[in-house]
């Protein structure tokens, strides 16, 4: 069976046990009986950040493929199995890792578990050409659906590509340029799986009205013959100064209904008490109706339509600030910016109020309430916090390191990293309007938008997601 159980109790009394397989497949387990349903959540530790240079895109990819089929379960038969069950499913994709999941009632927990089980370990059976063409033909149509067509598509990219220098794992994003689609062989198809979707390099969590003795006995039978691997490939370096030195900005001239402002931001990672901090700081500043760029930009100032600003966390290097402002009217794109450099540089001086530091505070516990009031949401985040932190208990603990947080870390985290030479800028044009002035250090592919070696949207655009019939 593996590593014996290590049991702990987390908030409001949840808890959750560690198992290990011998094969090196970590499982959490958590029972919750008050509603007849279970959620099963497997992270596998890849993302675009494990991807090389002409093959991006294929992690993504590869999540469409764990949907075509497998030794017992041919085509489309994931879904009809679990969809005919009562059961949900879909997969993601980030830079930092893939999920797929299923909820299920709670009489057919051994249905997803041995689906899953099934795809792990014998995807390749079913692997061929034509699947491969399939997919990848769903990919570059929801490519050009999201990001390419469709106005400001290709604004997260991006600034993804100024904030994160050319080579760093984080330049491109999940969704792949169509280039690299196009280039991805078969063989490349198979190598990814044979390095990536082994049981050592994932995480399983079953939460829900389960028995966790029958389930854990059950995640022996299905998962625990699948022989571990040992051929992934080392992480590249992503280690970055805090700062990006100097504002890079990119004028684009596009047919978008209106001008804009978006910038990012480098933050700290994710795990430490300074990006908590600068999570509060970004909630306070522009998050919602009472944050404080709404407030002047929209209901003062009246200069825009929309002003947000949020946080795209990240383990593996600093963190992204993403600020997102579209102007009002014929309002030039210099006033908006005045008015933004006015209140950040006022924040970074006084920091936030005692009542607007309480009140982001509670915006975080309610995120995070959102999270753990579902089984399928609590099976996600024991996956997340064992895979990118090393300990699931971590994530009953969240909310309180939040709250923890003081006014004072706050004002230091927004002084230090909210400042004009630790931004990447895009100044969204429409066509025909005249040409803006140009300040800071101009990119010179600005233009270009297969530069930025693309991605894919959801969690701040920073994962990609859609089921995949």
């Amino acid at each position: 069976m593996g590593n014996p159980a290590v049991n702990h109790t987390g908030a409001a009394g949840l808890t959750a046990t560690e198992h290990r397989l011998a094969n090196g497949l970590r499982l959490v387990l958590s029972e919750d009986h008050l509603t007849p349903v279970a959620a099963v959540c497997i992270w596998y530790d890849v993302g675009s950040r494990h991807e090389i240079s002409g093959r991006t895109g294929l992690a993504h990819l590869f999540e469409h493929l764990m949907f075509q089929g497998s030794a017992q379960v041919t085509g489309n038969g994931h879904f009809e199995l679990v969809q005919g069950a009562g059961g949900s499913l879909n997969g993601t994709t980030s830079f930092e890792r893939t999920n797929y999941f299923e909820t299920m009632p709670a009489h057919q927990l051994e249905l997803a578990l041995w689906l899953e089980a099934d795809r792990m370990g014998t995807l390749l059976a079913a692997l061929d050409d034509e699947s491969l063409d399939n997919q990848r033909d769903v990919v570059k149509n929801e490519r050009r659906q999201r990001y390419d067509n469709v106005p400001y598509g290709t604004a997260f990219e991006r600034l993804i590509a100024l904030a994160y220098p050319e080579g760093h794992p984080y330049h491109h994003t999940p969704i792949g340029s169509m280039t690299d689609l196009d280039a991805a062989t078969l063989a490349d198809a198979r190598a990814f799986f044979r390095a990536n979707y082994a049981p050592n390099n994932a995480v399983l969590a079953i939460v829900g009205d389960i028995d966790s003795q029958q389930t854990l006995a059950w995640a022996d039978k299905y998962f625990g013959s699948i022989p571990a691997h040992d051929g992934k490939m080392p992480l590249r370096n992503a280690e970055l100064p805090d700062i990006i030195g100097t504002e890079i900005r990119q004028v684009i001239r596009e047919d978008v209904p209106a001008r804009a402002l978006m910038a990012a931001y480098r933050l700290p990672e994710d795990g430490t008490r300074e990006c908590d901090a600068a999570d509060l700081a970004v909630t306070v500043l522009g998050n919602g109706m009472s944050s404080r760029l709404y407030n002047r930009l929209v209901r003062h100032d009246r200069t825009a339509i929309a002003a947000d600003f949020g946080v795209m966390r990240l383990a593996g290097t600093p963190s992204l600030g993403w600020m997102d402002v579209k102007a009002s009217g014929g309002t030039e794109v210099p006033q908006i910016e005045a008015a933004v450099n006015e209140e950040l540089a006022r924040f970074s001086a006084d920091g936030p109020s005692a009542e607007e530091l309480e009140r982001a505070q509670a915006q975080l516990e309610r995120e995070w309430l959102d999270r753990f009031s579902t089984v399928a949401g609590r099976a996600d985040e024991l996956c997340r916090y064992a895979v990118l932190f090393g300990d699931p208990q971590l994530a009953f603990t969240a909310v309180s390191r939040a709250l923890d947080i003081t006014a004072a870390e706050v004002k230091a985290v927004a002084a230090a990293r909210l400042r004009p030479d630790n931004r990447a800028v895009l100044v969204y044009e429409p066509t025909g309007s005249p040409e803006p002035a140009v300040t800071g250090q101009v990119d010179p592919d600005g233009a270009d938008p297969d530069g930025a070696d693309p991605d894919g949207a959801g969690e701040n655009s920073a994962g990609e997601d859609g089921t995949r019939q």
